[in-house]
């Protein structure tokens, strides 16, 4: 297809996929003349795996590069790639509250028990110590009693959205799921959690509630003489 072809099929404007050309995340296509192109089905996937890290991602061009960089590697695992691509969407944390030390040992020692194989400089690892200093530090240090519960739930996710990615045969169909279910998953997995927070405090409080309400009427209805 002529690269008018290609923006149509994509919806990325020509000086886009011309820019992407110039920055080595898109390859070029096939000279047909001296003033012509062609791209294929190739160029597609790859203009929507650009468009999926920028726009969904929020990536830069530079960490895209890193990213695609991953992916053209032959000797790469399909592990690693999708490492690089998650590491590449998570954002680093800039502020760290009182506490590091101990958060930090805290998050390694949840690591070692989960049996997770997970490289130290992962930044998610700093983003949860972060978060469990912070929650120390307002006074609330006790929600760690429930890591594990959280952990758990969150394996179950993990096998969840890897299950679902995984149907993409291709490497880069891979990366795209993982970056996008990513960054929409946690969306879901929010919006789930708070959708089961309604339902959890309807079970747990609604039936306490109940509960005093009914001894309230029996207390308050006289007896027979």
């Amino acid at each position: 297809m002529r690269i008018g072809e290609l923006s149509r099929e994509t919806g990325v404007a020509i000086p886009t996929i011309k820019y992407y050309v110039r920055e080595g995340l898109l390859p070029a296509g096939r000279l047909t003349s001296p003033n012509q192109a062609s791209y294929d089905a190739g160029h597609v996937r790859r203009l929507r795996l650009i468009r999926g890290m920028i726009d969904v991602g929020g990536l830069s061009v530079s960490a895209v590069r890193d990213v695609l960089a991953a992916v053209d590697s032959p000797e790469e695992s399909v592990h690693n790639v999708l490492g690089a691509a998650q590491e590449a969407i998570t954002p680093r944390t800039a502020a760290a509250p009182e506490g590091m030390e101990e958060a930090r040992r805290t998050v390694a020692e949840l690591i070692r028990r989960r049996g997770w194989r997970v490289e130290p400089q992962n930044p998610s690892i700093e983003k949860l110590a972060v978060a469990l200093a912070t929650f120390r530090g307002i006074g609330h240090g006790d929600f760690e009693e429930v890591l594990d519960a959280y952990a758990e739930a969150c394996e179950r996710v993990a096998a969840a959205d890897l299950a679902w990615a995984g149907r993409n045969a291709e490497v880069d169909g891979l990366v795209e799921s993982v970056v996008v279910g990513t960054v929409l998953g946690d969306a879901v997995l929010s919006a789930l959690r708070r959708l089961a927070h309604v339902e959890a405090s309807a079970r747990r409080f609604e039936s306490l509630a109940e509960g005093a309400r009914g001894r309230r009427r029996r207390q308050s209805t006289p007896k027979p003489l």
